[in-house]
């Protein structure tokens, strides 16, 4: 079976258009591939064009503000990619004189960048011989091959590499790691794969041993644990307060309504007037959301700010305090 010339043409049928597609300037491609590291591309579409339309280039990322970088973000979630892409600017300016490092050694060195983010890289920018091995990859290899094995095992990750490295094609090292993923993003997908009319129906170990729904082998994710936000709004005159979150967690320095986190799931004194529901990889966010109306507000505390409703949306916010605006009408 010639894996790579079978995926290739396979590719230049079926590829999407996508707005980064074709593009050769590392700056994009890496803003791109962090954007979809934990986004859909129809959600990650239009966050990528205002994105590079803000910061252009790598310089005009690296004088921003974290806060301008975060406001950007707002919405996409897994803050932490904003801040690394932004630490990561910088880290080009002082160490690479502004230039986008051209080898894979120093890709991988930038902060938030892994092996998959460097191959990715280091393949469609400068067409290094590289296999950007993401779960799209980790599928589509270990069906069509009969990878049985955990994949999230370092071994099987290394066995699966092994196997891409084996069946790459490196005078088109890009355009080979874009079609392994598009065949695993459109066509070998996790549930209802395209077998009836996939290329490699004759060679899939999954398809001809009935394991489409078993192979890839992977342990069952961790529990996610629930957590409880009550957010209490202080009004006064269409003007509340704000908090800037310090905790070095995932919505460190996004701004926020005076929080209140309990271990259980109930319902405080106050107004309630909405709720939401935030999913994440590890927790699931519950928030519950207060009005109180005052005769004047309180002296903001550290950290606090007096802000107009209809500015509130100029500061980063919280995925679920985005949700909870979108359905309001203040």
């Amino acid at each position: 079976m010639d894996f790579a010339s079978t995926l290739l043409a396979w590719y230049d049928e079926n590829k999407r258009t996508l707005p980064w597609r074709g593009e050769r300037d590392p700056y994009k491609i890496w803003v791109s591939e962090i954007i979809l590291q934990q986004t859909r591309v129809q959600q990650g579409w239009d966050y990528y064009l205002r994105f590079v339309e803000t910061f252009p280039n790598i310089q005009s990322l690296a004088e921003a503000t974290e806060e301008q970088v975060l406001l950007q973000w707002q919405g996409l979630g897994y803050y932490t990619r904003a801040r690394n892409l932004y630490a990561a600017a910088r880290q080009i300016m002082q160490e690479h004189h502004g230039k986008f490092p051209e080898h894979y050694d120093d890709i991988r060195q930038l902060k938030g960048v892994g092996d998959y983010t460097a191959a990715a890289i280091a393949s469609i920018a400068f067409g290094l011989p590289y296999p950007a091995v993401d779960g799209n990859v980790l599928r589509i290899i270990s069906r069509i091959f009969g990878v049985c094995d955990d994949i999230s095992l370092p071994a099987t990750r290394k066995a699966i590499t092994e196997i891409c490295l084996q069946n790459f094609d490196p005078d088109h090292p890009g355009t080979y790691n874009q079609a392994c993923m598009e065949f695993g993003a459109i066509h070998c997908t996790p549930k209802n794969p395209s077998c009836h009319n996939c290329p490699f129906h004759k060679q899939c170990y999954a398809l001809q041993h009935d394991m489409t729904g078993i192979l890839p082998v992977k342990n069952r994710p961790t529990p996610k644990r629930d957590r409880y936000f009550h957010y209490y709004i202080y009004m006064y005159k269409n003007t509340t307060l704000l908090e800037k979150r310090t905790a070095r967690d995932i919505w460190r320095n996004l701004y926020q309504f005076p929080l209140l986190e309990t271990e259980n799931d109930e319902t405080l004194a106050g107004d309630l007037i909405g709720q939401t529901r935030e999913v994440l990889s590890h927790q699931v966010i519950h928030a519950r959301f207060y009005l109180q109306r005052l005769q004047h507000l309180p002296e903001p505390e550290p950290g606090q700010i007096r802000v107009r409703m209809e500015e509130i949306r100029q500061y980063p916010l919280p995925k679920t305090m985005v949700m909870f605006l979108s359905r309001m009408d203040f």
